[in-house]
């Protein structure tokens, strides 16, 4: 493990910009930064934050796409002593006003395009003081009780010189909210020090440099896709940043153009590079590949490794509660192509039973955590918290994570992810709750029952399945279906099957039961109409 002198995620930005002042850090379309525009355009961004009254531990609700005031709004909020909460900018006006009242944001940063949202979120929000709106043009001056301030202006009239820190490594540094089985996000709490930990043992890992230079197609408001920026901030590398994967002929060209070394993916977009490698595409200068989110299949990793010759490939796993678990070492993929390895530097897990005790190999139990990138807890949700950490058994005022997945372990040590506890589904490198996509589907006049499910899909990872009961006389096609959801929710929450049944499995109590619904759709099904 590294040695590290940094205890404070923005410290990391501090050196890189002492180290390399020249050198490109950030590359968005046709915007070119060095460590030293970065650096100064973060502290007029804490400072304009401070000028709008914010202090120490104030939480700042970023609602954007992937772009540079994104990518240096988490920095800057971080050297004015907030606490930055990325929001996915897919994300609908019910959910962010959910978001924006839960953690009593103080500010927003946002962009006039997502105003339709924006717009009656903060008609509800009740802790909200000030919004900074990139490409203000003529907005109003005042929506609901927040005060609307140009992004430009008051970030440009701003002191260069970052503000002084008053944090330490305990404190938060992030609230990442992830679906939950209640359908209601969780704030998931990170310190500093579980952050900062956790980009130093990831990078260790994969062996980064300040010469590498990554690709980041994936939303930061995904933790994956944020920690692209953060670890290249820890290394001191240069992050070339895109919005999305959807023109993957421009992608290629542009990772060829900037000669780029490290393509995280998830299985869709290695799903989607298969059809260019099959045509002869070739990526020789990326250095490696890493995946997490969904497994990856035999045919992604094959294809992964025709596509980049020379590339390192990582299969990984990890989720939101402690980032990163365990990643599989490139040398053991032809041997041990499904699993996803051994835990990473600084980080123990067990495989357990029931009664909690640490099974044998090759039998399947919960896995738990432990280490220094555990979550602090979820935010305000104790009950919540207190079912996912757990003291140790061993250790004193240690909280261990039980993280609900099902593993076993071979007799190498080596882990293999089986399946979820819980109905949670992973789609798009996305988590889903079920219950939110049922709820959506609940709000259309007719529906009697619903219930979502994920099922295996190539691309996807899982994709979406609703089983809807109609009330007599309510007729519906999957399209209706579809666009009242597309209506509420972020594109990967869209379900892609929609099945009309007679009726769906439930408890003796009356409560819909999901664990024989493919058997019992079977004899119930009366449209199933599928997109």
């Amino acid at each position: 493990m590294r040695v590290s002198q940094v205890t404070l995620l923005h410290e990391y930005m501090v050196r890189s910009a002492e180290a390399s002042p020249e050198k490109t850090a950030l590359v968005f379309k046709k915007q070119r930064f060095t460590w030293a525009q970065v650096h100064d355009q973060v502290g007029r961004i804490a400072n304009a934050l401070k000028s709008l009254g914010l202090q120490r531990g104030d939480r700042v609700a970023l609602y954007l796409d992937n772009s540079p005031e994104l990518a240096l709004g988490i920095f800057g909020t971080l050297a004015a002593d907030g606490i930055f909460v990325v929001v996915n900018a897919q994300t609908k006006a019910d959910k962010l006003a959910y978001v924006l009242n839960d953690c009593r944001a103080r500010v927003l940063i946002t962009d006039r395009v997502l105003e339709p949202y924006y717009t009656p979120a903060l008609q509800e929000a009740k802790h909200l003081e000030h919004m900074l709106l990139v490409d203000m043009g003529d907005a109003p001056a005042k929506i609901g009780a927040t005060t609307c301030h140009d992004f430009v202006k008051t970030v440009g009239d701003a002191p260069v010189a970052w503000p002084a820190c008053k944090r330490i490594p305990s404190d938060l540094a992030a609230i990442i909210y992830t679906s939950g089985s209640t359908g209601d996000p969780k704030g998931v709490m990170l310190t500093h020090h579980n952050m900062v930990s956790a980009a130093e043992s990831i990078t260790t890992y994969l062996e980064n440099r300040p010469d590498d230079i990554v690709l980041c197609v994936l939303p930061l408001s995904f933790d994956y896709g944020l920690y692209q920026w953060l670890m290249v901030n820890q290394f001191g590398g240069t992050l070339v940043l895109e919005q999305s994967f959807n023109y993957p002929a421009a992608i290629l060209k542009l990772i060829e153009e900037e000669k780029v070394t490290g393509l995280p993916v998830v299985p869709t977009i290695a799903s989607i590079l298969r059809q260019w490698e099959e045509k002869g595409a070739r990526l020789q200068n990326i250095r490696y590949v890493t995946n997490t989110a969904a497994a990856l299949s035999l045919t992604h990793i094959e294809t992964l490794k025709r596509l980049c010759p020379n590339a390192r490939l990582y299969s990984m796993y990890g989720l939101t509660e402690c980032k990163r678990v365990c990643y599989l070492p490139p040398s053991l993929l032809d041997a041990k192509p499904l699993s996803v390895g051994v835990p990473m530097p600084n980080m123990e897990v067990f495989v357990v039973g029931p009664d909690g005790k640490e099974l044998p190999p090759n039998e399947v139990g919960e896995l738990v955590v432990r280490g220094p990138h555990v979550m602090r807890g979820y935010w305000e949700k104790p009950e919540i918290t207190a079912e996912w950490l757990k003291p140790s058994p061993h250790i004193p005022n240690e909280m261990w994570l039980w993280t609900g997945d099902q593993f076993k372990r071979d007799e190498d040590g080596h882990l293999y992810f089986v399946g979820r506890k819980d109905d949670i589904i992973k789609t798009r490198g996305e988590k889903v709750s079920p219950r939110e996509v049922e709820n959506a589907v609940y709000s259309m006049p007719g529906v009697q029952d619903a219930a979502v499910v994920g099922q295996r899909d190539d691309i996807l990872g899982q994709a979406i399945r609703v089983f809807l009961v109609l009330t007599e006389g309510t007729t519906y096609t999957a399209r209706d279906v579809v666009q009242h959801c597309s209506a509420r929710l972020e594109p990967f929450m869209v379900p892609k099957f929609v099945t009309f049944v007679s009726s769906v499995p439930k408890t003796p109590s009356g409560k819909i039961t999901k664990k024989n619904i493919w058997d019992h759709a079977l004899g119930a099904r009366v449209g199933g109409d599928e997109l």
